[in-house]
Parts: structure tokens; sequence; C-alpha cells
């Protein structure tokens, strides 16, 4: 019960725990967790067992969980097969690019909206705001403008440039920014005028280094959404040597590899690791990082 002495919050606290209909209600509620974390969490025990077993047991009746020996070599031999370090540094390529593009170009948007505030902001505003709420009807001639770029007539395709310029287009990043911009003091970016700075130096010099928690969060989400991304870097990136490991999963499970099952389950194990050492590092700021949307402009 020291612990629940300390625990003022949440669905029960500490005076309701002292009853014991609700001290049984709260045991009930732990057993529920702890059975739906073992349906998250079996799945990829499962993935990561099965990577390590021979073909005969991945078929065998009843199935094996445990495999009946673990080696590093299979692991060692699919990353030769299939080349997994070429796919990991084209997506770190795709990252780390949407990532600039995404701060810098949605960052100085939201500034824009923010705190420069031209003639025309409040219609440009409910805009941007505006395209959250159309239909993805846009894939076709979004994909027919990188094909054909206007005016220069040049083809994007097979390269990076398009992934980037799409995480730099972002409504719902630039109303994150916008919001996150409203609450930092205006006598600051009035002193910094003062000093003769005008207003890529504010963003740069005084926004930016107050603004590292909606950084921290916004990068979380833009790497997430990069590796996870699949639809347009097979449109823009498939059948070129810059494909991402989102491709090398779909080339796996469509058999356009020939590799048996247990490899199969190697390259997804190896393709699960970085976003999961990535969520340990940061699961508080992800956790919180959708209240940086509620702040107040």
């Amino acid at each position: 019960m020291s612990k629940f002495s300390e625990k003022t919050n949440g669905l029960l606290n500490f005076m309701e725990l002292k009853q014991a209909k609700y001290r049984f209600i709260y045991g009930i509620m732990a057993v529920v967790l702890i059975l739906l974390s073992l349906v998250c969490i079996l799945p990829i025990l499962w993935v990561f067992l099965s990577g390590f077993k021979t073909t005969s047991e991945m078929y065998s009746i009843p199935p094996t969980f445990l495999p009946s020996s673990i080696s590093i070599e299979p692991v060692k031999e699919i990353f030769d097969k299939v080349n997994f370090f070429k796919y990991f540094g084209n997506t770190l390529m795709e990252i780390v690019g949407a990532l600039v593009f995404d701060l810098i170009i949605n960052g100085l948007a939201g500034y824009v909206l923010s705190r420069i505030r031209p003639k025309g902001s409040a219609v440009l505003e409910t805009l941007v705001f505006g395209t959250m709420l159309l239909p993805s009807v846009s894939m076709v001639p979004l994909y027919m403008t990188f094909v054909n770029m206007p005016i220069t007539h040049v083809n994007l395709t097979g390269s990076f440039m398009p992934l980037w310029m799409q995480a730099g287009c972002n409504a719902f990043t630039i109303m994150l920014f916008r919001n996150f911009f409203n609450g930092i003091p205006m006598d600051y970016l009035e002193a910094a005028r003062i000093d003769g700075c005008g207003n890529l130096g504010i963003f740069f010099k005084i926004i930016l280094p107050l603004s590292k928690p909606i950084i921290v969060v916004e990068s979380i989400f833009c790497v997430i959404n990069s590796w996870k991304n699949f639809m347009w870097p097979y449109l823009i990136l498939g059948s070129t040597p810059k494909e991402t490991i989102s491709i090398l999963l779909y080339q796996v499970s469509s058999g356009g590899m020939s590799l048996t099952m247990p490899e199969v389950m190697l390259v997804v194990m190896l393709s699960i690791i970085p976003p999961g050492i990535f969520y340990a590092i940061f699961s508080k700021q992800i956790m919180g990082g959708m209240n940086m949307s509620g702040i107040k402009g």
C-alpha cells in the first residue's frame, strides 16, 4: 500500500483503494492490462524467435515457440543476402532530408502565421487549416506533378526530393508550430528587432532555441512517419537503387526475393529493431507529444 499512498489521480485514487471493492476492481484492471500487453508482445516475440528456427521447425505441427538453437550466423547471412545495409542507409537518407524540410519549411510557415502575420494571413491560415479537411484525392495529380514538374518539366521520380517536399508541406505540422509559437512572448522578438535582427535571424536565433520541446516532438513524429511510409517511396523509388526498408518488406512478403520463411522472419526482425530502440529512448516524448497540439494560440 506504500505505492498506493502516493496515488492521487487516475481512475482510482488512494482513498478509494482503501475499500475492498475498489481494490478488487483495481486487480481486475491490472489483469486485463497484463493480458492485453501479452497480446501485443507475443507476436513480436514469435517473429524474433522464428527467425532462428529451421524451415522444418517453422512448419512443424504442433508448432514450437522456441527454436532448437540460437546462432548469430543466420543474421549475418541475411544481411549479405538482402543487402540490408543499403535499404537501411536509403531509409536514413529519406528520414534526414524529410526532417530538415519538415522543421525548416513548416517551422517558417508556422512562424509567419504566428508572429509576422502579413496582410491576408488570416485567409492563408484558414486555407492551410482547410486543407486538413480535404479527402485524400490528391495522390494521382501529385504523382503526375512529380513525374513532370510544372515550368521546369523535370522528372523527380527516382530521387528523395518528392518525399522531402511532402514532409515540408504538412498542414498539421504548420498549425502545430503556429500554436506553439503563439506562446512565445513578443518581448523577446521586439528586443531582437531593436538589436537589428531580421525576421529570419529571429527565427533561427530566438524562435528555434525557445522551441526545443515542439522540435523534439515533431522530429519524433517525422522519423516515425518516414520509417513506416510505404506508398510514396514505392511509387517514387520503386525499382531503383534508392529503395527503403518498407519496400524491402513488401518484396520479401510478396516472394520477390526467394527467401525461406525463417529468413523472412529475420528481415522483419531487423526492420523492427531500429524503431523499437527509437521508441524505447523517446517513449515519454511520444506519449506526451500530442499534448503540444492543444496549446492555445
